[in-house]
């Protein structure tokens, strides 16, 4: 049932900080007619009664073992890569891209390839409780645009890039813009038509630029790139210092590292989300802080690509604006769930270090890890604050993106048994559910899914 100008009472947990898991038990949320949050009342709210009495058929209560959370946010897909899921991820990064991926992204010029792929792409996001996805297309123009009006048609909150790359020294022949000319006028192109789209009047879809990266563009569609997001106030999105192959790439061609080469150019901005950063330098992250721009940090994908594990902790103490990214498909699931347990791991990890052969004082990096209230809240809260979007939040003036958890169905994996803390029954659904679990998913109040 669609929510806006109706109500929800259960149970939820968000969290709005990071390190902080909130519980909302037992309350009511009251959804207006644009799909925002205009109220979350409590249990012993004198007006509790009235207010549930007057909404009639249009409240939902979450019978006993379903409770709410918000909508996750992932800020890195690469959605035409999404059939080579799980496969090939024994390549170093430069060799996966012209190998595998390139060739794969190209054929999504043939818009009936690309309409079956997108559909069952934003289907799954959206079952998997995935409401905001900040999407990388590929350099076509008018497939860039098929997914625009795929997200559109199917109800996801989406950012949506046409892929800018236009240097014969690393894009084939075969894909990759011709001139900068064509890679401006066909990013151009897009802004205009998700922003004129009859059907986005709410603007539930927006466009981004998107860069590939800096080894996949001349300096003349760079510095047009950030011409471009100053003047349309458009995000922006592209890869930093990934891996060392990338990463020693920019500094071999500008003698600066990534984040000062894409400053330079007008590329980081309050709208700008960099995936992966690995190599930030902490004059780097300063630089981000100063310009309000953020961090997709993709943890899975990391292990695969990036020759490191992101500073995480140490970029949050710095100020810096961090949400997760699943990087489909140079991460093998498309799970915001598996980003949130990954981001912990891998946190884990960088703090107690992975070379046995060390002493315990030499192995890890102290002060590392981040727990599992942290981590979700990167993959919702922090994502809405990464894109500037007021999502992420179960709270008055958000807008109400949201899914419901059913602990009990035998077909997912989650087994309270005898579980009864409320943060306790958190851990168990961050850690345990699968598709399975998701009994619905609303984005700006109206339903996406429903089981």
């Amino acid at each position: 049932m669609d929510l806006r100008g109706g109500g929800i009472a259960g149970s939820f947990f968000h969290a709005p900080t990071a390190g902080q898991l909130d519980v909302l038990e037992n309350v009511l949320i009251l959804v207006d007619h644009i799909g925002s949050i205009s109220a979350v009342i409590g249990p012993d709210d004198a007006s509790r009664t009235a207010q549930e009495a007057a909404l009639g058929e249009r409240l939902i209560r979450l019978p006993e073992g379903q409770f709410g959370l918000p909508g996750m946010v992932d800020l890195h897909v690469h959605a035409p890569q999404y059939p080579q899921l799980g496969l090939a991820l024994d390549e170093p990064l430069e060799v996966w891209l012209g190998k595998y991926t390139f060739p794969l992204e190209a054929r999504y010029a043939d818009l009936g390839f690309a309409r079956e792929r997108y559909a069952v792409l934003v289907d799954d996001l959206l079952s998997t409780g995935t409401t905001t996805a900040l999407y990388f297309a590929t350099q076509d123009r008018e497939a860039s645009k098929l997914l625009a009006d795929i997200c559109i048609d199917r109800g996801q909150r989406a950012l949506v890039g046409k892929v800018a790359m236009d240097d014969p020294l690393s894009c084939p022949q075969y894909y990759r813009d011709e001139s900068p000319e064509e890679a401006l006028a066909d990013t151009r192109a897009l802004i205009d038509h998700i922003r004129n789209h009859p059907n986005n009047l709410e603007g539930l879809v927006l466009p981004v630029i998107t860069p590939r990266f800096i080894p996949a563009c001349t300096d003349e569609t760079l510095a047009g790139l950030g011409s471009l997001a100053t003047e349309c106030d458009c995000h922006v999105q592209t890869h930093c210092s990934e891996s060392d192959w990338a990463h020693g790439n920019v500094l071999a061609r500008y003698g600066m590292t990534d984040a000062a080469a894409l400053d330079g150019f007008g590329l980081l901005t309050r709208k700008t989300v960099l995936a992966h950063s690995n190599f930030l330098t902490d004059a780097d992250m300063d630089r981000l802080v100063a310009r309000g721009s953020a961090v997709a940090h993709c943890a899975l994908s990391n292990i695969y690509f990036a020759n490191s594990v992101f500073p995480l902790r140490h970029a949050l103490e710095k100020g810096v604006h961090v949400g997760l990214g699943t990087d489909v498909s140079g991460g093998p699931s498309a799970s915001m769930f598996e980003a949130c347990r990954t981001t912990v791991q891998s946190s884990r990890m960088l703090e107690e270090g992975v070379d046995p052969a060390l002493p315990p004082s030499r192995r890890g990096r102290p002060g590392s890890a981040i727990g599992l209230a942290t981590a979700f809240h990167l993959a919702t809260a922090g994502g809405g604050i990464a894109l500037d979007l007021p999502i992420g939040v179960l709270t008055p003036g958000y807008r109400f993106d949201a899914m419901v958890i059913d602990t009990t169905i035998r077909d997912g994996a989650i087994r309270l048994f005898d579980t009864l803390e409320p943060a306790a029954i958190f851990e168990k659904i961050i850690y345990g559910a699968t598709r399975a679990n998701i009994a619905s998913v609303w984005v700006n109040g109206l339903t996406v899914v429903s089981r």
